[in-house]
């Protein structure tokens, strides 16, 4: 941080002001913010909740369990309690923290790129304000806050590397890379940043740039200290103690995606214009306008110059693209050779793809005389990345009142009205507290009901035992039998392990007003009942329960909630 007083602070002050401004919304709605769903309140939101609340944050115990998550979830198969992420949601509320972290996450990242861009590019004080453009731009991007910095943070990883390379600021930027790991996921972009690092130590070793390569192994050596021991639930389970045998050793993408040539070559398209959501989902083309504006108006000399800086960084977008492009046809040629290619996905390398991209905007127009063009494409670029991101213009939308009915606010989603009348209900019926029965859900998200305190056999984990998946599947194994996609879906991946209905696909938010319902459903209710369950909250009615070994307790609705909920009970034997 340092490195910031160096310049002057307008700029930087301005667009700080801006990104709060930008973030407004969000706040100002409160419970009623969209957050999104997809891979966040469906899947990562529940473990920083639970955690803390059982305190297990920091037991990483091998007989250590999470109850309410599929009966007893080991708590080492869950992220590690010493990231920022999970220690601030253990000290506040659960949509406090994620805003504060969201807000935080955003801060830093604008703050890395500015230091990125003024120390090893933009250093004039007329560069400053294109610097500062740059990082409102970067800080604005759609991507995921609560992966931390995974994302947003790796300006900061690269500034050290580049001070390492350059022999300045040795202490901070070990440091820096130290600290990497404490707010970031390894699974994500660990060993991305690592081969990255191993990439441009190469590429001087080759170019007889030596002098300071010492500092940036060191640095490296950190980054990756450091994770072993963030990480170390992960590490131990798998690797040491090996806990339980991962469901993922099952994972089959031949069956998940086309193989063929093509959807490889489309794939690549894909992921070189826009990348994946999860990492950044924007569409390339103002870069690419900025590179073609950048070679046309230099000078001849110049343009020699700034082809041998963009060049390399071309190839390295293109190979990655390709790579990850025709991972699948990759992964299913090896996975037999080598079977933690199963277990451990290597073709995220696109998660760096971002930055990279940043990287030759911020080249690009730096070649570029100060004055409308350079602004304006930065602009462009903030805007496109504005556009892009649907959790802000969703909130924009919630704001006007026109949010679209199949994107709920989290007080919606969640729900908590309507599931405190659920509990009472079954208080009612049993005398019980949740810990002491289980549930399922249909139609919704399981995570939903986590996030209200019941105990659920179903959830949305990337990493749970196998052992579990293939007690899970009787119970649904009627409809996968119907639907050949859905049956793919679970034995070749399961993360999500839910109950599945043939008649609903792949819709698992089932809205109130969708008044959906279910003719037949091929429900084992015999093999709920060994597994442990008990009632099923379903957010679609089903039209012959009886038929499903269950029965009809109530229908519960709130007006403030997205879903209308059918209680079912399993039927005794014989009923």
């Amino acid at each position: 941080m340092p490195a910031l007083f160096r310049f002057p602070a307008t700029p930087l002050r301005q667009v700080l002001l801006v990104l709060l401004v930008l973030l407004l919304p969000v706040w100002l709605l409160g419970e009623h913010a969209y957050l999104a769903i997809d891979d966040n309140l469906d899947s990562e939101l529940v473990a920083p909740y639970l955690l803390p609340r059982l305190s297990v944050l920091l037991d990483y115990h091998p007989t250590t369990v999470v109850p309410p998550l599929m009966d007893g979830l080991p708590r080492n198969a869950l992220r590690s309690g010493l990231s920022v992420t999970m220690q601030l949601f253990a000290l506040l509320p659960p949509l406090l923290a994620y805003l504060l972290h969201a807000l935080l996450v955003r801060l830093v990242a604008l703050l890395g790129f500015y230091t990125l861009a003024r120390t090893h590019w933009l250093r004039t004080p007329a560069d400053a304000g294109l610097a500062a453009l740059l990082a409102l731009a970067w800080a604005t991007l759609p991507m995921h806050t609560i992966y931390g910095l995974t994302v947003g943070g790796q300006p900061w990883v690269l500034w050290a590397v580049l001070n390492l390379r350059e022999g300045r600021r040795r202490g901070l930027s070990w440091l820096t890379l130290s600290a990497f790991p404490l707010w970031s996921m390894f699974v994500y972009v660990g060993p991305f940043l690592l081969a990255g690092i191993g990439g441009l130590l190469a590429w001087d070793w080759w170019y007889g740039r030596r002098a300071h390569l010492g500092a940036v192994l060191l640095g490296a050596g950190l980054l990756l200290a450091s994770y072993l021991v963030v990480e170390y639930p992960l590490f131990y389970s798998l690797l040491l103690a090996k806990q339980f045998v991962s469901h993922r050793v099952e994972f089959a993408i031949s069956r998940l995606k086309p193989m063929s040539f093509s959807s490889g070559l489309k794939s690549t398209l894909h992921y070189l214009l826009l990348g994946k959501y999860l990492a950044g989902l924007f569409f390339r083309g103002v870069i690419l306008a900025a590179v073609v504006a950048a070679l046309s108006l230099s000078q001849p000399a110049a343009r020699r110059g700034l082809r041998r800086q963009l060049l390399p960084l071309g190839i390295v977008l293109v190979l990655i693209a390709a790579f990850c492009g025709f991972y699948p046809q990759l992964l299913t040629a090896l996975q037999a050779y080598v079977p933690l290619l199963r277990t451990f996905n290597i073709g995220r390398f696109h998660f760096l793809t971002p930055l990279l991209w940043f990287v030759l905007l911020l080249l690009s127009l730096r070649a570029l005389p100060p004055g409308r063009l350079r602004v304006g494409l930065a602009v462009a670029q903030l805007l496109l990345g504005l556009a892009m991101n649907t959790e802000w213009t969703t909130n924009l939308r919630h704001l006007a009142g026109v949010a679209p009915t199949t994107e709920p606010s989290y007080a919606a989603y969640v729900a908590p009205r309507l599931f405190a009348r659920v509990r009472a209900l079954l208080h009612e019926r049993t005398g019980q507290e949740p810990p002491a029965y289980r549930v399922a859900c249909l139609g919704l998200p399981p995570s939903v009901a986590q996030l209200n305190g019941f105990y659920t056999l179903d959830s949305y984990q990337n990493n749970y035992p196998l052992r579990y998946k293939h007690q899970f599947r009787p119970l649904i194994a009627g409809e996968l039998a119907k639907d050949p996609a859905l049956r793919a879906y679970f034995d070749a991946w399961g993360n999500r392990c839910y109950l599945f209905s043939a008649e609903l696909g792949k819709n698992f938010r089932v809205g109130a007003t969708q008044r959906r319902v279910v003719q037949h459903w091929d429900f084992d209710a015999a093999a709920f009942r060994r597994l442990g369950g008990r009632f099923v909250l379903s957010a679609t009615r089903l039209a012959r329960p009886q038929e499903s070994g269950l029965r009809l307790l109530a229908v519960q609705a709130d007006a403030a909630a997205y879903w209308q909920l059918f209680v079912y009970e399993v039927a005794a034997p014989g009923e």
